[in-house]
């Protein structure tokens, strides 16, 4: 035992400061590099590397699951409805406003040298027109045949001049519809082909419509020319309304919606709402809101916010939230506030560009639901209107955030939606560009242990490098009294069972 303390302590002793400092110094290197490693992982993927190693692989090995249980199985089935349901609710949707890529988009990458569109949103377009404008029997007309390759080409300048060259051969209406998006560097161009569009697709589908019952394929022709008859209207309309023409947007929506009706995948009722709050209409834009704003129908961000914004109307202008907590909150302000705590918890991003906190950017041309792209795209087209009445933004900035007092794990459950799902942050980041765009994440991810472990670990051993670099004589008699002072309840176990056992035995097993 003597022995073994006489040997120790000579170790100690021999040791130099140099040794120390490249101890440390090593230390602070591994666990600097941890500490990069899994920042940017949990940057990437939102979780800390360890921790989903230890979770995913250490706890089975250690017993922490029992598969055979039934406990485990009906847990796994409750996983697999719960995934099954985020994977519902991170559907991908189109931007009902969704800009031109031509008129608009081109022309902020020409001024700003930044893409506002990233790959996985534009090869979501690119499937969307072929489901939309193509059908089977392309390969009967040649400038279909044309269009339908066209609309598989990643390059633009392909696309384009396909378009061109399926005009030469005839009127074609989806040649017009991509010359429109993509190559019209005006609105005022883009409105002109899109009525040349207008007059070609009105033929085919007039002759679609006739011979649409005497076989599938003449049905999947009429449904095809349907979808291009729909987007060029729709996007008519929209053309209108940027060029300032609003009631005549207003009437070509109305009337769109009247003759489709059942084409509601478009949503042309909220390209409606943004129009109506623009004339300041609000009694048209209620009578939407009742119609659409139904427990059977998919919810947006418009939707919810808007029904906030005419309820916050009714009494942001007289609004004091000094006046509010001494007298208590009237029926029609607890009515404005409950509107807006709906909305909050439907899209809690919302609120934080609405009140300008956030700078925006160009919409997506598709969003997710509840995510930080619909909150964008909604606050792009609509902050102008809660800016007009007067005190809306002041109302909601004063209640917003007791939303979260309500739903304090909104992950787990919600109070009027589904709980917020846990897939918005993955898919937004694949459809804004993080290059220039922070993704805003509900709820905030705190740091995981890990993270801040390697922090400190790393801080502390690079700190002990330095001193034992600047301090050498010193901190090794530090170190010798620490190492001293840790084997110091060893030793004294040590001891006491010396005295507690014969010397002989004791012998006996220090040999062994």
């Amino acid at each position: 035992m003597f022995g073994t303390e006489s040997s120790l302590s000579m170790f100690l002793n021999t040791l130099t400061p140099k040794f120390y400092v490249a101890l440390t110094g090593t230390s602070s290197l591994i666990s600097g590099l941890i500490l990069i490693f899994e920042w940017w992982y949990f940057r990437k993927y939102g979780t800390s590397f360890i921790e989903q190693v230890s979770v995913s692989h250490l706890r089975p090995l250690l017993g922490g699951v029992d598969s055979t249980s039934p406990s485990s199985s009906s847990t796994s089935n409750g996983e697999a409805d719960s995934t099954r349901q985020s994977v519902s609710e991170c559907k991908v949707w189109r931007n009902p406003l969704n800009l031109f890529r031509g008129a608009e988009y081109n022309r902020y990458t020409w001024v700003t040298g930044r893409e506002p569109l990233t790959y996985y949103d534009m090869n979501l377009s690119a499937q969307d027109h072929q489901t939309f404008f193509t059908c089977d029997s392309d390969h009967l007309r040649p400038a279909d045949a044309i269009m339908q390759k066209a609309w598989r080409e990643r390059n633009p300048q392909a696309r384009i001049s396909a378009a061109h060259e399926a005009l030469e051969l005839e009127d074609c209406a989806t040649a017009y519809i991509l010359l429109a998006e993509e190559e019209a560097t005006t609105i005022m161009e883009a409105e002109r082909l899109f009525k040349q569009a207008l007059k070609a697709g009105e033929g085919c589908y007039r002759r679609s419509q006739q011979l649409q019952h005497h076989s599938t394929q003449y049905e999947a022709q009429h449904r095809r020319d349907t979808n291009v008859l729909v987007y060029i209207k729709r996007r008519l309309a929209m053309c209108s309304r940027k060029l300032g023409r609003t009631r005549e947007a207003v009437k070509m929506m109305r009337d769109l919606m009247k003759e489709f009706p059942l084409l509601s995948m478009f949503n042309i009722h909220e390209n409606l709402l943004e129009s109506l709050l623009e004339l300041q209409n609000y009694a048209d834009v209620q009578a939407v809101l009742a119609k659409y704003d139904d427990i059977s129908l998919p919810k947006s961000a418009t939707i919810c916010y808007t029904a906030a914004l005419l309820k916050a109307r009714a009494v942001s202008d007289k609004f004091s939230p000094e006046a509010a907590s001494r007298r208590g909150l009237s029926t029609a302000e607890m009515n404005a506030v409950e509107a807006i705590h709906r909305a909050v918890e439907f899209n809690p991003h919302v609120p934080k560009y609405l009140l300008e906190m956030k700078s925006l950017i160009l919409p997506p041309e598709h969003i997710l639901k509840r995510g930080d792209s619909e909150a964008i795209a909604y606050a792009f087209f609509h902050l102008q209107h809660w800016k007009r009445v007067e005190g809306a933004l002041n109302l909601l900035h004063c209640t917003w955030e007791g939303t979260f007092r309500m739903i304090p794990y909104p992950l787990e459950k919600g109070h009027l939606f589904y709980p917020y799902p846990i897939c918005t942050e993955t898919a937004d980041r694949e459809l804004l560009p993080t290059v220039f765009h922070e993704v805003s994440v509900y709820p905030k991810k705190e740091l995981p242990f890990f993270i801040l472990f390697t922090a400190g670990l790393c801080s502390f051993t690079a700190m002990l490098a330095l001193l034992t670099h600047q301090f050498p004589e010193l901190m090794g008699v530090f170190a010798k009294a620490f190492l001293s002072t840790l084997f110091a309840p060893l030793n004294f176990i040590m001891e006491k069972v010396e005295s507690i056992l014969p010397s002989s035995l004791w012998h006996q097993l220090t040999r062994i």
